[in-house]
């Protein structure tokens, strides 16, 4: 069975959201099963968002067996060797910016395929990246990292945004998305390291003592 760039770069976003779900399970100090339906919401969440948007039901891991196998191997082998994913401090983040990464990818040909407009597709692309991560963080009473000053959703824009430019430039399509993972990776870190946010807005509450 011939395997195409997008089916691999959909794999491999699969396998990293999955490993980057367990850990955080794993810090929540859930059970197995817990840790296996955190693995799978974060791997799917963000696709089944976008299925459900655009029409496309089932939605894409029911009619794919090969991602269910993903998940399941990539949350157990996260088990197994829990206490050297621990010892490594950025490995989350790691995977965390490469799902984001290579899942912004996935939602932007889902969008190509269907003919939809650069903003639409960048769009899907960044629901596809984030939204996993959102329902993650709701399902383990964390404000969701999307929500907070933190860039993360704005890198998937500015990679989609680059990837539509670097296709103007008549860039070759396997390189553009590359290169598209590799700057939202980039931008991820970059905030990171520097601890750069976007600006905050909120109310003060007055306190009149009565």
């Amino acid at each position: 069975m011939k395997i195409d760039f997008i089916q691999v770069v959909e794999i491999l976003g699969t396998a990293t959201f999955a490993i980057s779900g367990a850990s955080m399970a794993m810090q929540k100090k859930l059970d197995a099963f817990g840790v296996l339906i955190i693995s799978f919401v974060t791997s799917i969440g963000g696709g089944t968002v976008r299925d459900v948007i655009i029409g496309n039901t089932p939605v894409e891991w029911l009619r794919n067996e090969r991602m269910i196998t993903v998940i399941l191997l990539s949350s157990i082998a996260t088990l197994f060797f829990r206490k050297a994913i621990t010892q490594l401090s950025k490995t989350l983040f790691l995977f965390d910016s490469l799902g984001l990464g290579l899942f912004t990818i996935v939602g932007l040909e889902k969008g190509l395929a269907m003919d939809f407009s650069p903003g639409i597709c960048i769009a899907l692309g960044t629901i596809t990246g984030c939204f996993g991560g959102v329902l993650r963080d709701v399902l383990l009473n964390n404000v969701p990292v999307i929500f907070r000053k933190e860039i993360y959703a704005s890198a998937c824009i500015a990679g989609g945004a680059l990837y539509f430019l670097l296709k103007a430039w008549q860039v070759e399509s396997h390189l553009a998305q590359i290169i598209c993972m590799m700057v939202i990776v980039v931008i991820r870190v970059l905030v990171v390291r520097y601890q750069l946010t976007l600006p905050s807005f909120h109310l003060k509450n007055d306190k009149h003592e009565t």
